[in-house]
């Protein structure tokens, strides 16, 4: 799956409404194999990512857990620990 789409769930502070339209936008681009669509494809591109957000809003609102909430910023911190190990 696409690399750039990351967890949004259970994170302080919370998912904002730019991360989950984010995460949508790169799973459309990903499932129609498009980066930007032809002007005869952008109103349904459009039409399927605002669905996406829409349903990504509620999945995350109806989520529970009881772990305590993961800190993005040292979550961020974590990845570019990784990638550096990884990649030099």
């Amino acid at each position: 799956m696409c690399r750039n789409i990351k967890p949004l769930f259970n994170f302080d502070p919370p998912a904002n409404d730019e991360d989950v339209r984010a995460a949508a936008i790169q799973f459309v681009r990903k499932i129609s194999g498009f980066t930007k669509p032809s002007k005869a494809n952008e109103a349904a591109f459009e039409v399927a990512i605002e669905a996406i957000t829409a349903a990504a809003t509620e999945l995350l609102a109806s989520l529970e857990t009881n772990a305590p909430p993961k800190n993005r910023a040292e979550e961020i911190a974590k990845a570019k620990i990784r990638s550096a190990q990884r990649f030099g």
